[in-house]
């Protein structure tokens, strides 16, 4: 294969040393394997062309916050297309649904759990992200989101209390892209 250019050879390392990292966290996050593929390029496609054409300060924040970011977005599209679909089928039933049992009711947790990710401010999403999905230390996810342990951990307390709220009212109604609540 081509050598890479001198000043892109930053990239395949920070590849070489994150990338295990930022797949197990992506499927954590997308529960799929062609997702998890395309967000993963996506971040390094991202990181190799930066914005403004620079090499990011702290490019292990920028890697996982670029793949969270990502992945929530390719949440929010998949949402958006089943609730279509929902509407579709709603207004139009080709046949009746079978219950499946247990299998059915862990994936339906998990989807809605993902859409309730969606909905979570950028810095409460984060930390969950980092914290919970990508299983770092507090003092690693303070390290690239440029916040302290403690604030970390406070954000995931308040994530967690967001998402418990957000999982009961979608259990308890249709979900909602509008949810709002006060920090």
């Amino acid at each position: 294969g081509q050598c890479a250019d001198a000043s892109q050879r930053w990239v395949l390392r920070a590849m070489r040393k994150h990338g295990p990292g930022l797949v197990n966290m992506l499927w954590r996050i997308l529960g799929n394997e062609q997702d998890v593929c395309d967000v993963y390029q996506q971040t390094f496609l991202k990181l190799a062309h930066p914005d403004r054409g620079r090499k990011p300060h702290n490019v292990v924040g920028y890697l996982y916050r670029t793949a969270a970011n990502e992945a929530v977005t390719l949440l929010r599209r998949s949402a958006l297309r089943q609730r279509a679909h929902d509407e579709l089928v709603v207004t139009h039933p080709v046949s009746t649904t079978v219950e499946y049992g247990a299998e059915l009711d862990n994936r339906q947790l998990q989807a809605d759990l993902r859409r309730a990710l969606g909905l979570l401010p950028d810095h409460l999403r984060n930390v969950v992200l980092l914290r919970d999905l990508a299983e770092l230390s507090y003092s690693e996810v303070g390290r690239l989101l440029d916040i302290t342990p403690a604030t970390a951990r406070v954000y995931r307390c308040k994530a967690v209390a967001w998402l418990s709220r957000i999982m009961r009212e979608t259990s308890n109604s249709a979900p909602s892209a509008k949810v709002v609540y006060d920090e």
